[in-house]
């Protein structure tokens, strides 16, 4: 992913807002549920995506009704949204060239659990949203990072960037020898 470029830094706070809203009650489900965690792993590994879409539609309806997709180390779900965003996406993934076929239940639940009062923040709290949305236009590193870090506490966390039009949340636990990024950014239509 490349660092955003001020012609491409329309992110809106109402865009921030769907996504969350979108994509709350999936990780609030991944986060509580080993079974579907390990359902999910499944559909992420052996890209079945009926399953993921029986998945999502079962715990986040709104999600659901986006393309989504897996590239067998993570997973992506596109929102659309009309230009010049086009499409938003957010997902959870094992950076590419590290692995394959690789994706850990106990991990993606801990780095839900960890995200869990963001994405609420992010889908219920307007002024966060928007200084979030700012910062992210401005390319303001320390703001984005900073408001990041006060709602994901997780010792996991090892850094916050801004890519795409999104932020990129990289998390490295002792249960995996693999990095995980949890990702909000804008795609590719």
């Amino acid at each position: 992913m490349k660092s955003t470029k001020k012609n491409d830094a329309a992110i809106s706070a109402d865009v921030l807002r769907k996504v969350a809203r979108g994509m709350l009650p999936f990780y609030r489900t991944i986060a509580v549920s080993r079974s579907y965690a390990k359902a999910w792993t499944r559909a992420v590994i052996t890209a079945d995506l009926g399953l993921m879409g029986k998945l999502l539609k079962q715990a986040a309806p709104l999600a659901a009704r986006q393309g989504y997709g897996t590239n067998a180390i993570g997973y992506f779900v596109d929102f659309t949204f009309p230009p010049p965003i086009a499409v938003y996406t957010n997902g959870t993934t094992i950076p590419p060239g590290l692995v394959q076929f690789t994706f850990s239940t106990k991990v993606h639940r801990r780095i839900a659990l960890a995200v869990l009062p963001l994405y609420r923040e992010l889908a219920f709290n307007r002024n966060f949203t928007k200084a979030l949305a700012r910062g992210i236009r401005r390319n303001d590193r320390q703001s984005v990072s900073a408001m990041v870090r006060g709602l994901v506490r997780s010792p996991a966390l090892k850094s916050v960037s801004i890519e795409e039009s999104g932020i990129a949340l990289l998390f490295k636990t002792s249960d995996s020898p693999y990095p995980y990024r949890n990702l909000l950014f804008k795609g590719v239509e």
